[in-house]
């Protein structure tokens, strides 16, 4: 996770000072560029395919489906703001929906216990992980591969392979069929996660504090940061979100199957790395998350109502995903190469 550090490259106003119209456009466009690109795809579609694409259906459609992603998206954000990768937001989700099924219809769990049980095994996943990374000192990546590894195989485990299937309450599926002000209840959990997310990392010490060990932990640790302590943190914050993305999973499928999951771990973290690219350039954040997600969506829609082959939408989220590691280590060279701002005069000085 060396190449998403804290190191953000939106510019100042002391970098904007001086430059005319044209430049100022062309100093922003970095910042800006996905939200403008994503807009540019929303007038396209809606051009070339005006009986379809703009239409409050095909909203709801995707609205709907890729809230998972987006959720997912945020949980494997926050290990990424302290410079590590969770791969269990992609593993986890297949054991939490077939969990959330199989509480119920097989044990006979009333939901809400249910999902109090999944979201706290959740947390306990993020535990080990942070305690794998933090205290173990595994790379990221092999820690939560084979935690997210394990937690498959207990999946194809427990349900030999077939569908665990049964009646669900309804109030449990209203979950995700719900709809609030016209649009599916799904894309309202997102807003509310990306706004809590948003408040702590932009304006609370925590948020600070994972983006300094993301940049140099071992700096981060001399100023007195518990770095161990938030590291742990930001991977259990993770394996919450990813235990409620597979509840939300459940309410959608109502059955659990091991085969389902594994496609949301590359979307998501396509959208991560995205996020890092847009908004505040060189540093992943939230709503460059969501714009990041937002672009695989409208991409993904359009390209299908063209007719595209199913292989259309692995293929997009892996082109994406290479588009976005390389603009990312981009920004990151052109953060060490800048040189630093000449310091302002003060008043005495002006004098």
């Amino acid at each position: 996770m060396a190449s998403i550090k804290s190191a953000a490259l939106e510019p100042t106003e002391l970098d904007l000072e001086g430059l005319g119209p044209g430049q100022r456009v062309l100093r922003l466009l970095p910042v800006y560029g996905l939200p403008i690109l994503m807009v540019a795809l929303i007038a396209l579609f809606s051009i070339l395919l005006p009986e379809t694409f703009p239409t409050l259906l095909n909203l709801r459609s995707i609205l709907a489906d890729k809230s998972i992603i987006a959720i997912l998206s945020l949980a494997a954000m926050v290990p990424m703001m302290a410079g590590r990768i969770d791969l269990t937001v992609g593993y986890g989700i297949v054991l939490w929906h077939i969990l959330a099924i199989a509480l119920q219809t097989q044990f006979g769990l009333d939901w809400r216990v249910t999902i109090v049980i999944v979201l706290l095994l959740g947390c306990l996943l993020g535990l080990i992980n942070g305690l794998l990374v933090e205290m173990a000192q595994i790379d990221s990546f092999i820690a939560t591969l084979g935690t997210g590894t394990v937690l498959y195989a207990t999946a194809l485990w427990y349900t030999g392979g077939r569908q665990v299937i049964g009646m669900i309450p309804r109030d449990f599926t209203a979950l995700y069929t719900s709809q609030l002000f016209g649009l599916p209840i799904a894309a309202f959990y997102v807003l509310a996660i990306s706004l809590i997310l948003w408040i702590a990392t932009e304006y609370l010490p925590v948020g600070r504090y994972l983006y300094a060990i993301g940049g140099n932990q071992r700096a981060a640790a001399l100023n007195g940061i518990p770095t161990r302590r938030y590291v742990i943190g930001a991977f259990v914050v993770s394996g919450l979100l990813g235990a409620v993305a597979g509840v939300i999973l459940a309410a959608r499928l109502r059955i659990g199957q091991a085969s389902v999951g594994l496609e949301f771990l590359l979307p998501a973290l396509v959208g991560a790395f995205l996020g890092s690219t847009t908004i505040r350039p060189g540093r992943v954040n939230v709503w460059g998350t969501v714009v990041g997600v937002g672009i695989l969506a409208v991409g993904i829609s359009g390209i299908q109502q063209f007719g595209g082959q199913f292989y259309v939408e692995p293929l997009f989220n892996g082109v994406t995903l290479l588009v976005a590691i390389g603009i990312a280590g981009y920004t990151q060279r052109r953060r060490r190469l800048r040189p630093p701002a000449p310091p302002r005069p003060t008043g005495a000085e002006g004098a």
